[in-house]
C-alpha cells in the first residue's frame, strides 16, 4: 500500500498539466483541423437540424471566434455546428465556412456531392483556393489574405488581421504598403509596425474596389528593409446592398395579334451592381402588374431567370379588333437573392403593343353608288365608302380601288383618300352626252398588304357605280383649227380668203350658227355672217407691225342659237408672200472729211430693204451722173450690201450735196435716190473745224472707221 502524500500529489497533477499544456502549445496548428467535408445532398435541409460539426481553433482559447457561411441559409453556432436557418432544397455545390479572430482565421470547404450549381462557383468570393487560407509553410514573414465585409458601421479603426514574423530580429518592424495604405486612395489600412496587426480605419464599398493588393515587409530602425516584400490580399466581402435597376428603357415589345401562346414579346434585363458570384446579384423576375386587365388578367408570363415575357392567352383571345385597349403595359419586379424576401426589388414598365394584322377585308358600304356629272366637266363626281376593322395606321387598312369594268376610254380614275380611305372617283376625260348619255362602272377594293391566308376578298369587296352624263350647250367648234391660207401681199380689196366652217355638237337639237369677227388687230378682213365666207377690206402688207414671220393671224367666233347661246372660237392664219414693194434705203446721209486729207476715202454707204430675198440684195450703188461733175467723186462696190464713196481731188471748205442711186434685185427692181451730205473740213493741229462748212461734226476719218466696222459686223 502506497502511502498518501497530498502535497506531492497535487504538485504531480500540477506538472503533467503543465507539460500537457506545452505540448499542445507546441503542436498547435491554428485554423479549421479538417479542410475538406463530402456530404450527400439530402432530399431537404431540415431548419435548425445540425449538417456537421466543424473544429477551429486559434491557439489562444477561441475566446472570440466568428463565424460566416457562404449561404444565407445556413449559421454556425459558437460549438461549430452548422446548421439551416429554414427548410431548404438546393443550395448549390459547395459551401464555404469562414473563421475569424483575434489570433487567427480559416477557411473550410463543404462538398454537397449531388448538389446542384445555382451560381457560379462561391469560391470566387473568397479568391484563394482551399490549400492556402492558413500559414503551414516554415517562412519568416507569414500572412494570410483578410477579408472584409463590405459597409461595417463604426468603431474604427478595427483589427481585421495580422502578420506573424517568427524570426523577426529584436527591434524590427513591420511596414505596410499599397494602394490603400501610401497610394490613393491612402490611409484605409494600416499595421501596428511592432505587433503586426492590420486595421481598417473606414468603410469599405466592395462596388468600389473589390479587392486591395497590399505588401508586407520588416525593417529595422533606420527603416531599411530586412524581410520582404510580402504580398497581403485584403479581399471586401459583398453585402447585398443594392438594388436591380432596369437600364435599357423604355421597354416597348410587339406581338401579332392571334399569335399562339407562348410567343416571346420581349426580354426585360435588369442590373445589380452586387458580386455576381453571389445571390446578391442573382434575380428572379415577376410581373406586379397588368393594365388593361381584360379580357384576362394573366395575358402574359414572364420566365423568372431568363426575363422573357412571353403569351399566356389563347389567340383568339389575343384579337385586336376585340381587344378594349390594344396597348398592355407590364410592370415588372426584378428581386435580387434569387427572389427571397429578404432580396431587393426594383421595377420597370413593359409597354406591350398588340399589333394588327389583315384578317379583315375592306367592305363597301352598299352595292350601288350613283353619280351625275355634264359632259365636258372633269373631276372628282363621287366618293366610294368602305369599312374595315383593321388599324387605319396600317397597310391592313389602307384600301386600293380599281375599275375593272365599263372604262374602256380611260375616261375615269379612281384613287385612295389619305384621311377618310375612301374612293374618289373622277372624270379625267371630258364626257360627251351625244355619245353616250350613261355609264356603268364595276370597281373593287383591296387593301395594300394581302390579306391572311385564311381570309379573302368577297363580294363585298366590289360595287356598281351608275354615272348619268347631264347634256350642256356646247359651242360649235371650227374644223380644221387652226386654218391657214396662203396669198400674195398688195392683193385687191375684196379678195376672197376662204369660207370658214364650224358645226354644233349638239346634234340633238339642230341649232343654227353665225359668225364673226373676234379679233383682226390690222382690220384688212370681213366675214359673212351667215356662210362664214372671208373677204379682205384693206390690203394686205407683207412688212406691217401686225405681221410676224410672214403670217398675220385672226380670230372668229362661231355662235349658235341655244339659251343661252354657246360660243366657239377659231383662229385664221395667213402667211403673206412678198412682193417686191419697197425700195431700198442707205445709210448714213451725212459724212465728214478733210480738206487736205491724204486719203480720199469719204465714207463707207449700206442699204436695206423691208422685202424678202429675191428682192433685196444685191444692191446696186451708183452717183446720179447728171447731177455731179464725173471727176470729182467715185463710188465703188464693197460687196452686196455696201459701197465706198472717194474723192478723186481734195475740195475747199464747204458742204456738198452728192445724190446717191441705189437699186434692188427684184423683179421688177425699186430704185431710190437719196442726198449724201459731205462736209470738207479744215483739220490743223489735230483739230477739226467744220464752221464755214455747217455745224459741227467728227472728223471723215472717224465716220469711216465707224462704217468700216459697221461693214465688218454685217
Amino acid at each position: 500500500m502506497v502511502p498518501r502524500h497530498p502535497n506531492l500529489l497535487c504538485t504531480l497533477r500540477n506538472l503533467l498539466v503543465l507539460l500537457l499544456t506545452s505540448a499542445e502549445d507546441l503542436d498547435c496548428t491554428p485554423g479549421f483541423q479538417q479542410k475538406v467535408f463530402h456530404i450527400n445532398q439530402p432530399a431537404q435541409f431540415i431548419e435548425d437540424q445540425a449538417v456537421l460539426n466543424l473544429t477551429f481553433s486559434d491557439c489562444e482559447g477561441n475566446s472570440k471566434v466568428h463565424y460566416e457561411v457562404s449561404s444565407p441559409y445556413f449559421k454556425v453556432n459558437h460549438d461549430g455546428s452548422l446548421v439551416a436557418l429554414k427548410n431548404v432544397t438546393a443550395v448549390g455545390k459547395t459551401l464555404f465556412v469562414h473563421a475569424r479572430s483575434p489570433h487567427a482565421e480559416d477557411m473550410a470547404e463543404l462538398v454537397i456531392v449531388g448538389g446542384k450549381d445555382i451560381q457560379g462557383s462561391l469560391q470566387d468570393i473568397f479568391k484563394f483556393a482551399r490549400t492556402s487560407p492558413v500559414p503551414r509553410q516554415k517562412r519568416s514573414i507569414v500572412v494570410s489574405p483578410i477579408l472584409i465585409p463590405e459597409n461595417q458601421r463604426q468603431p474604427f479603426p478595427r483589427d481585421v488581421g495580422k502578420v506573424v514574423d517568427s524570426d523577426r530580429p529584436e527591434g524590427s518592424r513591420f511596414r505596410l504598403t499599397g494602394k490603400g495604405v501610401d497610394q490613393e486612395p491612402k490611409g484605409i489600412f494600416r499595421i501596428n509596425e511592432n505587433t503586426g496587426s492590420v486595421s481598417v480605419t473606414r468603410t469599405l464599398d466592395r462596388e468600389a474596389i473589390a479587392t486591395y493588393q497590399l505588401f508586407v515587409e520588416t525593417t529595422d530602425v533606420n527603416g531599411k528593409t530586412l524581410e520582404g516584400p510580402v504580398p497581403l490580399e485584403v479581399i471586401v466581402i459583398d453585402q447585398n446592398d443594392n438594388r436591380p435597376i432596369f437600364r435599357e428603357g423604355p421597354y416597348i415589345g410587339h406581338v401579332m395579334e392571334g399569335s399562339p401562346t407562348g410567343t416571346t414579346v420581349m426580354r426585360m434585363t435588369a442590373f445589380d451592381a452586387d458580386d455576381p458570384a453571389t445571390d446578391n446579384a442573382l434575380l428572379r423576375y415577376n410581373i406586379r402588374q397588368q393594365t388593361p386587365d381584360k379580357p384576362s388578367p394573366n395575358m402574359f408570363y414572364i420566365d423568372p431567370e431568363k426575363g422573357d415575357i412571353v403569351t399566356v392567352v389563347s389567340p383568339a383571345l389575343l384579337d385586336r379588333e376585340t381587344l378594349e385597349n390594344p396597348k398592355y403595359e407590364l410592370i415588372i419586379e426584378a428581386q435580387d437573392m434569387a427572389g427571397l424576401d429578404v432580396g431587393l426589388t426594383g421595377t420597370a414598365t413593359a409597354t406591350i403593343m398588340i399589333d394588327d394584322k389583315n384578317d379583315h377585308s375592306p367592305k363597301f358600304t352598299k352595292k350601288e353608288f350613283q353619280a351625275t356629272v355634264e359632259e365636258g366637266a372633269v373631276g372628282v363626281i363621287v366618293n366610294l365608302t368602305v369599312e374595315d376593322k383593321d388599324d387605319p395606321a396600317t397597310g391592313a387598312w389602307r384600301a386600293a380601288y380599281t375599275i375593272i369594268n365599263g372604262n374602256p376610254g380611260q375616261s375615269f380614275e379612281i384613287h385612295t383618300n389619305p384621311q377618310t380611305n375612301e374612293g374618289m372617283l373622277s372624270v379625267v376625260k371630258p364626257l360627251d352626252y351625244e355619245i353616250s348619255a350613261f355609264h356603268t362602272l364595276l370597281i373593287k377594293v383591296e387593301n395594300e398588304d394581302p390579306l391572311v391566308p385564311d381570309v379573302s376578298y368577297g363580294p363585298s369587296s366590289t360595287a356598281t357605280v351608275h354615272i348619268t352624263v347631264l347634256d350642256v350647250n356646247e359651242g360649235p367648234v371650227f374644223y380644221p383649227d387652226p386654218m391657214t391660207v396662203t396669198r400674195q401681199e398688195n392683193i385687191s380689196v375684196g379678195s376672197v380668203l376662204l369660207t370658214v366652217n364650224a358645226t354644233d355638237p349638239d346634234s340633238l337639237q339642230h341649232q343654227t350658227i353665225r359668225y364673226s369677227i373676234y379679233k383682226d388687230p390690222a382690220g384688212w378682213l370681213n366675214i359673212n355672217p351667215i356662210n362664214g365666207t372671208v373677204d379682205t377690206t384693206a390690203v394686205l402688207d407683207r412688212e406691217s407691225p401686225f405681221v410676224h414671220n410672214s403670217v398675220y393671224t385672226a380670230l372668229f367666233l362661231a355662235i349658235d342659237s341655244g339659251n343661252p347661246p354657246a360660243t366657239g372660237t377659231g383662229t385664221l392664219l395667213i402667211t403673206l408672200e412678198d412682193v417686191n414693194d419697197n425700195a431700198p434705203v442707205i445709210y448714213p446721209t451725212v459724212a465728214e472729211v478733210c480738206d487736205d486729207a491724204k486719203n480720199l476715202s469719204v465714207v463707207i454707204l449700206g442699204a436695206s430693204d423691208k422685202d424678202l430675198h429675191p428682192n433685196t440684195d444685191p444692191f446696186k450703188f451708183e452717183i446720179h451722173k447728171q447731177a455731179v461733175p464725173d471727176k470729182v467723186w467715185k463710188i465703188s462696190k464693197i460687196n452686196n450690201t455696201h459701197a465706198l464713196v472717194s474723192l478723186l481731188q481734195n475740195l475747199n471748205k464747204a458742204n456738198y450735196h452728192l445724190p446717191i442711186v441705189v437699186t434692188d434685185s427684184g423683179k421688177p427692181p425699186m430704185t431710190n435716190i437719196t442726198d449724201l451730205r459731205v462736209q470738207v473740213c479744215s483739220c490743223k493741229n489735230s483739230k477739226v473745224d467744220c464752221n464755214a462748212a455747217g455745224t459741227l461734226h467728227f472728223s471723215a476719218t472717224s465716220v469711216l472707221l465707224v462704217s468700216l466696222f459697221s461693214l465688218a459686223c454685217k
